[in-house]
């Protein structure tokens, strides 16, 4: 790596590291890049649909995409539409986790509880099932957070 002072700049201080970059890049040019390349990175970092920035263990996600499958589908449906085959004879009918003003309505914290210790800890349904198993399996619960928030439309 060698360090570049753009012929601009006032004083030592004003510099700008580059390796492998154009001689002619100018420091507004060079601003736009690096901004653009932290939003890269902060985009894929753990918002496996949309989470908060934690990245997500690929045991975990797995995991949860098991788990997902297993209990949540049955009433919640596969895309979270609250439409699974279970839903039928419920009422109220399971929520929508797709519906995307619901989702800007709730944080990540309220999905993680709900998960945890079933709607009926948050004011909603005791139809919805607590998960006492996960209580403590915190990456499993992030993963389903971050899977929930990847159905959002």
């Amino acid at each position: 790596m060698h360090v570049r002072v753009h012929p601009s700049l006032k004083n030592a201080e004003e510099f700008a590291l580059a390796e492998d970059l154009p001689e002619d890049l100018d420091m507004k040019s060079f601003a736009v890049l690096l901004v653009a390349a932290s939003a890269a990175l902060i985009s894929g970092c753990g918002k496996d649909g949309g989470g908060g920035g934690d990245s997500i263990d690929p045991a975990a996600q797995a995991e949860a995409s098991k788990i997902y499958m297993q209990r949540c589908t049955t009433c919640h449906g596969p895309n979270g539409g609250g439409d699974g085959p279970g839903a039928a004879d419920l009422n109220p009918k399971p929520r929508n986790l797709s519906d995307a003003t619901w989702q800007s309505s709730v944080d990540d914290a309220y999905i993680e509880k709900i998960i945890k210790l079933g709607g009926a800890a948050v004011g909603k349904s005791a139809a919805m099932p607590p998960n006492p198993d996960l209580a403590t399996n915190e990456p499993v619960v992030k993963a389903l957070r971050a899977k929930v928030r990847s159905l959002k439309k």
